[in-house]
């Protein structure tokens, strides 16, 4: 996949080259990482600290990209413990990634997350899960809570952000509970459309259980607060920024939880010709895997 004026990219304040992410690639794991990348539509910026400075942890990230190009998803999930068992779900989830490589209704693919973790309820196995998938020529970003702290939204139009959360339509229903706790629970999706400038900001719970200066939890309320006094007209430092602003508060900050912070901005590119050309043809091979874990 061709990435024009992206390629030189860096992170001013991490020196992250932006990578180019691959058609038929699935990129994830759980160790401790600094990672940018560039598909047609979106950049990505993700870091990743495991708990203790393991080298693995219980927060899983994932990215995918689609034969042609045209369809990412972004994956985390804060899996419930650490080791050899966080891996073996970590391996598990790929898995579910690399079959739903090339499917932008993502229906399914909750679905058999949640039936996969409560498959090891016997071992206590759950998690929340934050899942993204974006379709980059209507730049439609269709998106999935399962139970999982809310994204914050930048509307470029408004210059300020906002978190994005779905409306229960039915109170008395089993819906977007944390996987692995409900096996007939049922994941509903919902979209909306991006413009050039428009960001999401993913986490885990370890930023709102961060403390402010007045040794108080942050909370959902608090991290908004302090996101929206961020420079947010260069992506590439809002990442750092975050994690700079929480640590001024206190040295300790995201230190006590595996901790990872992930930010999609949309560019309005979209795939080449010669990548929708060549896509019947990628169907044909597996999936690259480029994925890194540890137990």
């Amino acid at each position: 996949m061709q990435i024009a004026d992206k390629k030189n990219s860096v992170n001013s304040q991490e020196s992250l080259v932006v990578e180019r992410m691959n058609c038929m690639e699935v990129w994830g794991g759980n160790q401790a990482v600094d990672k940018a990348f560039a598909m047609p539509g979106l950049n990505v910026w993700l870091t990743s600290r495991p708990y203790q400075a393991a080298q693995g942890g219980g927060d899983v990230y994932y990215i995918s990209s689609c034969a042609s190009g045209r369809i990412t998803r972004v994956l985390l999930a804060d899996v419930s413990g650490h080791g050899a068992a966080v891996s073996d779900i970590a391996i598990t989830l790929r898995d579910l990634m690399r079959r739903n490589v090339n499917v932008m209704n993502q229906e399914r693919f909750v679905a058999e997350m949640n039936r996969s973790f409560s498959k090891k309820s016997d071992d206590g196995a759950f998690a929340t899960a934050l899942t993204c998938s974006y379709f980059a020529p209507s730049r439609k970003l269709s998106l999935c809570n399962a139970g999982h702290p809310p994204p914050l939204f930048y509307d470029s139009s408004q210059k300020s952000w906002r978190f994005l959360e779905q409306a229960v339509a039915d109170e008395s229903a089993i819906e977007n509970t944390p996987l692995g706790i409900f096996e007939e629970a049922a994941y509903q999706m919902f979209a909306i459309k991006l413009n050039v400038g428009d960001m999401l900001l993913c986490y885990s719970d370890a930023l709102i259980e961060s403390v402010d200066e007045t040794g108080e939890q942050f909370g959902l309320k608090g991290i908004a607060k302090l996101v929206n006094q961020l420079d947010a007209s260069v992506p590439e430092n809002i990442v750092p920024g975050v994690i700079d602003a929480v640590r001024l508060c206190d040295p300790e900050n995201l230190k006590d939880d595996d901790a990872t912070i992930m930010l999609l901005s949309c560019d309005g590119s979209g795939a080449t010709i010669k990548d929708n050309l060549l896509a019947p043809f990628r169907l044909l091979r597996p999936v690259n895997d480029a994925v890194e874990l540890s137990g």
